[in-house]
């Protein structure tokens, strides 16, 4: 008799490129705790080079291994694992990340409850468990002010002054939101495929927010549920190459203001912008100096740098 195979409520896709030993402690941390819903894990290898990739994901059964030439980017990445994913629901997860409980199967639960659609986000943890920048509101001209002027540092609690502020309430309950990181994105699989998954026009940064925006546009709601957390550790890879973060942070930017802005709105977004880089550039080179701090003053000449990068426009 033919064995019928359980239906795949959750699709985990986790992008890879290199740490090794970040992806080992998440695939291991997922095997450990996420043991309530029936899941397939799908690691999708951006062309690492400190070794075969089956090297950890031969450790761990039924993973799946998608293995790319080139680094094509998050975004791409991803895509390339939602052509077979299986699950009702897909988790998009960074390979920088470690559970501590069953959060796969809460955020399940709390969606299937739930008559309407939804991306649902939940709380992001640093790895001394002090909370992390979770969500945030959508690009504006006003919120890029307030950042590039630092208004946001000095009303943390503000919604008009800081579009990081929800991130500074301990919430008893889910709440409406904007952007929910690229961390941990939990979404219906035919909701992801009607948007036919990310923008692959963004390499990496600002991916998930025109996600975000792309699907509250079409009727779905963005949630963060902030009962359950994760460790992320955040960036880990890219802070190996700060020039490719600092860079593809701006490209990121700007991309999305070529996308959704347009005339002067887009105009003074792209000046604020500028701005701002000029008053970090000199800022941390000031402090650089005065300090004697080699660091402060790489990241100053980078923020400089970065007035220089303007990507073309892909959108128009």
């Amino acid at each position: 008799m033919e064995q019928v195979l359980p239906k795949i409520d959750v699709s985990i896709v986790i992008v890879n490129y290199n740490s090794f030993h970040l992806l080992d402690e998440c695939l291991n941390s997922i095997y450990k705790f996420c043991k309530g819903t029936v899941n397939e894990i799908i690691v999708v290898d951006n062309a690492s080079d400190e070794g075969k990739i089956e090297t950890v994901t031969d450790k761990y059964p039924d993973v799946t291994v998608i293995k790319n030439e080139i680094n094509i980017g998050f975004a791409a990445a991803n895509n390339k694992a939602l052509l077979i994913v299986k699950g009702k629901y897909t988790l998009i997860l960074n390979n920088d990340t470690r559970f501590n409980e069953d959060s796969v199967k809460l955020v399940f639960d709390f969606s299937e409850a739930s008559s309407q659609k939804l991306f649902a986000g939940i709380q992001l943890l640093n790895s001394d468990g002090s909370k992390q920048e979770s969500v945030v509101m959508f690009p504006s001209v006003w919120n890029g002010f307030t950042e590039n002027f630092f208004l946001y540092k000095l009303f943390p609690k503000s919604e008009i002054f800081n579009k990081y502020y929800q991130n500074n309430y301990n919430y008893s309950k889910p709440v409406d939101a904007d952007v929910i990181k690229g961390a941990f994105m939990f979404c219906p699989t035919n909701e992801l495929k009607k948007l036919e998954g990310f923008d692959e026009r963004f390499f990496f940064y600002s991916e998930e927010t025109d996600l975000c925006k792309r699907f509250k546009e079409n009727g779905g709601r963005i949630i963060f549920y902030p009962l359950t957390s994760i460790i992320h550790y955040g960036g880990t890879a890219a802070d190996s190459n700060l020039w490719f973060k600092f860079k593809n942070q701006t490209i990121g930017k700007i991309q999305y203001y070529q996308k959704h802005f347009d005339g002067i709105e887009y105009l003074t977004a792209i000046v604020i912008h500028w701005i701002g880089l000029f008053l970090r550039g000199i800022l941390f080179s000031f402090g650089g100096i005065i300090m004697l701090n080699k660091n402060l003053l790489l990241k100053g000449y980078y923020f400089t740098k970065q007035m220089f990068v303007y990507p073309p426009n892909r959108f128009k």
